[in-house]
């Protein structure tokens, strides 16, 4: 064999130095993918202890509605230490105590999570949101009563503006750093050294980089005129509008009601939408879940197989006692002055009631343009989304009202706080009222509506006089006669 100069075996020397260099490689490459993007599937319910997994997780397919990923963790995900520690370490910009329960978020006994929120493994464990963040209705029956969860139904206490202003108060706050969050995450997490290192010199500075972006996407929200949203509401289609297609601010209020979406097979050929954009229930749903941060190759299917769990739901009964003799009563009021929009076969049924007709606040059907689903189709057909386009209808959609008792307050706006005065002539609506309490009032058939206190924390002020947040309109059986008007309110329980 050659030997060269010193006696040095070169050939020998340079392959086991590229040996090394490939085994080094591997080896990187092996952490890489360990720890950033090896992907571990979810075990459902695998944050409750074993003795209670019988209690809190009886339906796989509930379980992943609440908490299922819709697969936003490499784009969207937050890394659940920092998500874990931020109400810690940034106490005094929470609207309140109770940890991310202070922003409405219905947080079932015994989980990790709030509902609607995932955890998944993608290198590192991240948090993402799923359909129930804004589809997960709670109540309670009285100040000390146990809160109820129902999943798929409206979520009115849940105050996704509240929420984001706090991620972005907390990225621009100087305590988002290494030495301001370090020591909590080390206190609550056992990490390796490689994985402090890895928190305080990448991941803590991307995700700071990352909330301040989405911050900069939603500066609209903000604008001079622009109610906030409250408890229960968004922006739905200015979200479409601002964010999605990136188009200017146009000065439009278009908040809206968390809809609740149970039973939706009342609603195939329908429009899920409060002004009838969407025409199919499957692309409404597609839609939400892109909006969520679902991967454009895998949420149709991801849907299709959500539709079933939807199809299935049923909305909750009543939970008090109903007068029968009285619901039977209302019944052929319910025939005379509601079924024409509101039953199976009247004629508005699951279609768009025009909005000079109905005459309800008409700023949420004016926030969208033909030009705006155009764009939207197009949008969707360049990133490989097949599902039905997008139109711009003539009014609000006359819904079934299946659970009607559960999705107060009413109108698309949430403008109006219960059946009592949903009922009552416009000009007699409360002008101002608070909304976001879960505890049920059975009285005018809606939630509590009065000042913050106590029991309900977080009621936030709705004033009907702000652009977009107007409570006229819908006066059908505003003119009953007091027996017919409670005989109608007693029939409607039973829906």
């Amino acid at each position: 064999m050659a030997r060269h100069g010193n006696g040095t075996n070169w050939p020998l020397l340079i392959g086991r130095i590229v040996a090394v260099l490939m085994v080094l490689g591997i080896a990187g490459g092996v952490y890489a993918y360990y720890t950033v993007f090896r992907e571990v599937a979810q075990v459902p319910c695998g944050d409750v202890e074993p003795d209670r997994r019988a209690d809190l997780c009886a339906d796989d397919a509930e379980e992943r509605f609440k908490y299922g990923s819709v697969g936003a963790e490499w784009e969207l995900g937050v890394p659940y230490p920092i998500f874990h520690v931020l109400p810690r370490v940034f106490a005094d910009l929470m609207p309140g105590p109770g940890g991310y329960a202070a922003f409405g978020l219905p947080w079932e006994e015994g989980r990790e999570l709030p509902v609607g929120f995932s955890k998944k493994t993608v290198g590192f464990p991240r948090v993402t949101q799923t359909c129930a963040i804004c589809h997960a209705a709670q109540y309670r029956t009285s100040p000390d009563a146990a809160p109820v969860i129902v999943p798929t139904g409206p979520s009115h206490t849940t105050n996704a503006m509240a929420f984001l202003d706090f991620l972005e108060a907390a990225a621009n706050d100087p305590r988002w750093s290494a030495e301001g969050m370090m020591p909590e995450i080390q206190r609550n997490f056992d990490l390796r050294l490689d994985e402090q290192l890895i928190y305080r010199f990448v991941i803590l500075p991307i995700a700071k980089k990352r909330v301040l972006e989405q911050a900069a996407d939603f500066a609209w929200m903000h604008a001079e005129g622009r109610p906030a949203w409250g408890p229960g509401r968004d922006g739905p289609f200015n979200l479409t509008k601002f964010n999605l297609l990136g188009l200017p601010d146009d000065g439009t209020v278009d908040n809206a009601d968390f809809p609740s979406i149970w039973n939706a097979g009342l609603r195939e050929g329908q429009s899920m939408n409060w002004a009838g954009e969407t025409q199919d229930p499957l692309a409404v749903y597609i839609d939400s879940a892109l909006g969520l941060g679902s991967p454009p190759d895998e949420v149709t299917d991801y849907m299709i197989e959500t539709r079933e769990y939807l199809r299935a739901k049923q909305p909750p009964e009543y939970p008090y006692a109903i007068d029968a003799a009285l619901a039977a009563q209302g019944e052929p009021v319910w025939q005379a002055e509601c079924a024409s929009c509101h039953a199976e076969g009247g004629a508005y049924y699951g279609r768009s009631v025009p909005v000079g007709e109905v005459g309800t606040d008409r700023m949420r059907f004016d926030a969208w343009q033909q030009e705006h689903a155009d764009a939207t189709n197009a949008r969707a057909a360049e990133i490989g989304v097949s599902r039905k386009d997008m139109v711009k209808d003539v009014g609000y959609v006359a819904q079934p009202l299946d659970g009607i008792w559960l999705r107060a307050p009413y109108l698309h706006n949430g403008s109006v706080p219960n059946l009592e005065a949903l009922l009552s002539p416009p000009e007699t609506r409360p002008e101002v009222f608070w909304r976001g309490c879960d505890i049920y009032d059975p009285g005018p058939v809606g939630f509590r509506s009065g000042p913050a206190d106590e029991d309900c924390p977080r009621a936030w002020r709705i004033d009907t006089s702000l652009p977009g947040e107007g409570n006229g309109g819908h006066d059908y059986g505003t003119d009953l006669g007091e027996e017919d008007r409670l005989a109608l309110i007693e029939y409607l329980k039973t829906f």
